[in-house]
């Protein structure tokens, strides 16, 4: 697989980066381990993870695969979102009742709605040195390493970045080792304001991005990019399920039948790592299959060009895409 550099930490990593948000909570430790093992099995050499991911225990189940792997990964992880509270009592309720699910699926509902109830999203940090050198040392605790290669401050807003005194603890554990480079964390919509207003906080940026969304500005400083898949995978198939006429058009001229789900979403990764070729593009999953095809798909040269035409279809035909009536008539 292709490799990059990591921003300025000082090492490289692989295009595809494993996100580690379903670790210990939708698949218990063995099994979130061995999702772990497939991923870097397949080639795939970054993972990303945060405190408050699997109740409060991704990082502590990272932490000891990365024991297997010293050296061989880079890892982020962020600062901003403790974990839920109560959130080591459901998952270890979560681990009682996990094998009920296998043969009650109909169960899961439920359970959903009463962790809703039970657990509710740790408060969010107040951005100061003190707290921030608090959960660093933490994370490097839980993860049992003495560096972390890119440190996110998550979820913040730029009205957060009060405290001078964090950009210069970010500055001074650079220089002390315990990490490669530092960033921010956030949605879409909130990035252009962080860069205006905290620029000296935007080393590095992670935020959601996929064909649906505009070109990133040239000169962008590094980016880790998310949700290439997901929702908008669904929201673009939906559409072209609808639009029958648009379907069948781009299809012919890309030379793919864009009906088919998987043959989407393996030109909607492809278009995210085209598109963004400076960056990293995480994704997530359950499934050793999905990541050994996702792998595939990074490394296809034949599907560059269609995924290129995929994404300039889209932005250039996105008001027929998008409008009514849905007929399959436009």
């Amino acid at each position: 697989m292709d490799r990059i550099a990591l921003g300025s930490s000082g090492r490289q990593t692989t295009r595809l980066g494993f996100g580690s948000s379903s670790l210990m909570g939708a698949m218990g430790r063995r099994d979130s381990l061995a999702m772990l093992e497939s991923a870097f099995d397949a080639g795939i050499r970054h993972f990303d993870v945060a405190p408050m991911y699997g109740y409060g225990e991704a990082e502590g189940c990272l932490g000891e695969f990365l024991q297997r792997h010293p050296g061989d990964v880079t890892v982020a992880t962020k600062y901003g979102i403790p974990p839920a509270k109560n959130s080591s009592l459901m998952g270890t309720a979560r681990g009682v009742v996990r094998p009920l699910l296998k043969r009650l699926p109909g169960l899961k509902q439920r359970l959903v709605g009463v962790a809703r109830t039970t657990t509710r999203k740790g408060e969010k940090a107040s951005f100061t040195a003190a707290q921030a050198k608090a959960s660093l040392d933490r994370s490097l605790a839980a993860l049992r390493c003495s560096r972390i290669d890119v440190w996110l401050l998550h979820e913040v807003e730029a009205a957060d970045l009060q405290d001078d005194g964090l950009l210069r603890l970010l500055e001074d554990e650079i220089l002390r080792g315990t990490i490669g480079t530092f960033g921010v964390g956030s949605e879409a919509g909130k990035i252009g304001e962080l860069l205006n207003a905290r620029p000296a906080y935007c080393r590095v940026l992670q935020y959601e991005w996929s064909v649906l969304d505009a070109p990133v500005p040239a000169g962008a400083p590094f980016r880790i990019h998310h949700r290439s898949l997901t929702q908008n995978f669904r929201s673009l198939h939906e559409r072209l399920t609808k639009k029958t006429a648009i379907c069948r058009r781009w299809s012919e001229q890309i030379g793919i039948d864009l009906s088919e789900r998987e043959l989407l979403a393996n030109l909607m990764l492809k278009a995210a790592l085209v598109m963004n070729p400076a960056s990293v593009i995480l994704f997530s999953s359950k499934d050793s299959r999905h990541i050994q095809e996702n792998v595939r798909v990074a490394g296809d040269a034949s599907i560059e060009a269609p995924a290129r035409k995929l994404y300039e279809l889209i932005q250039t035909e996105r008001d027929q895409l998008l409008s009514d009536p849905e007929d399959g008539t436009r």
